[in-house]
């Protein structure tokens, strides 16, 4: 690592204001893949911490370099991480955790505070290969976290406190929207939010192709099939109306949009939807069994 930064409780720089404490030095990412980036770039954009207080490891220079490109620091060690950040991302792929934490356990402390985005693994799973009462909190985000407009659930482990989620939330909110749920809940997340972002997009593309069918050239299309969801999703957030609302305002009797409404409902659009939504939800429950069971316990935190 170019530069070694101040540990959990040391006396480092300065982080961004809106979320110093003295205990919070540095953030740390265990794993430099897609969505490890787009959190640290939203953070970091949104003045919530400042580059050269994020560290982040990889067991190669792949994703690291990303890192770089944002001016955060980047070590191979995972272990550098825990020593050096009181707040750390757990980033990695589902099938090498337990040979993850079974590397950084040793150097946990009751000053850290761990937070999963590992797809499909639950707090339990993580709580038994991690020292007792280690501090876990469960985050699940989508792609849109790039843009910071993400729609991110989270749960709290045992251990984690309100002050935790709290700080958590704070940060989070540079990347989109986070609310704190019951674990059960995030499944469900994954099915509407995670997958949902291929289903808009799905959609979008849909409205851009009936425009094209009608004469409209490609690009304006999907420009304005895009700003169309990007509008109405706008419209939904800051007036708090139900959808049914909103659409109610846009239908006049005997109008162009009860018409085109008429039309999706003969395609079973809302049925779809739905039944879209359900299917992706009892997947992910699928899997997150799956890794489960490839979670074995090492031995230093089994029995």
């Amino acid at each position: 690592m170019d530069e070694q930064v101040g540990g959990p409780g040391a006396g480092g720089g300065k982080m961004a204001a809106a979320v110093a404490g003295p205990e919070l030095r540095c953030v740390g990412f265990v794993g430099a893949g897609r969505m490890a980036e787009a959190i640290a770039q939203g953070l970091i954009r949104a003045g919530k911490v400042e580059a050269q207080h994020v560290l982040a490891s990889a067991p190669s220079d792949r994703n690291l370099c990303h890192f770089r490109a944002l001016g955060c620091r980047t070590t191979h060690s995972n272990q550098e991480v825990l020593h050096s950040c009181s707040l750390v991302f757990l980033a990695i792929k589902p099938h090498v955790l337990p040979t993850v934490l079974a590397e950084v356990a040793p150097v946990v402390t009751s000053e850290h505070t761990l937070v999963s985005v590992v797809a499909g693994v639950s707090l339990s799973t993580l709580e038994e290969l991690l020292p007792p009462a280690a501090r876990v909190l469960r985050v699940s985000p989508n792609l849109p976290c790039w843009v910071q407009e993400g729609a991110m659930v989270m749960a709290r482990g045992r251990h984690a406190g309100r002050s935790d989620a709290e700080l958590l939330q704070t940060l989070l909110e540079a990347c989109g929207q986070c609310e704190e749920v019951p674990e059960a809940q995030v499944d469900i997340h994954t099915g509407l939010s995670g997958s949902g972002v291929a289903f808009v997009c799905t959609f979008s593309e849909a409205l851009a192709e009936g425009a094209i069918k009608m004469g409209m050239p490609s690009g304006l299309a999907h420009r304005i099939a895009a700003q169309t969801l990007l509008g109405t999703a706008k419209m939904l957030l800051q007036k708090g109306q139900h959808p049914a609302q909103l659409r109610t305002d846009v239908c006049t009797p005997g109008g162009t949009t009860i018409y085109g409404l008429h039309a999706l409902e003969q395609g079973g659009l809302r049925a779809a939807a739905m039944s879209a939504v359900e299917a992706a939800t009892c997947r992910a429950k699928e899997l997150s069994r799956k890794s489960l069971a490839d979670c074995t316990l090492p031995p230093a935190w089994g029995s």
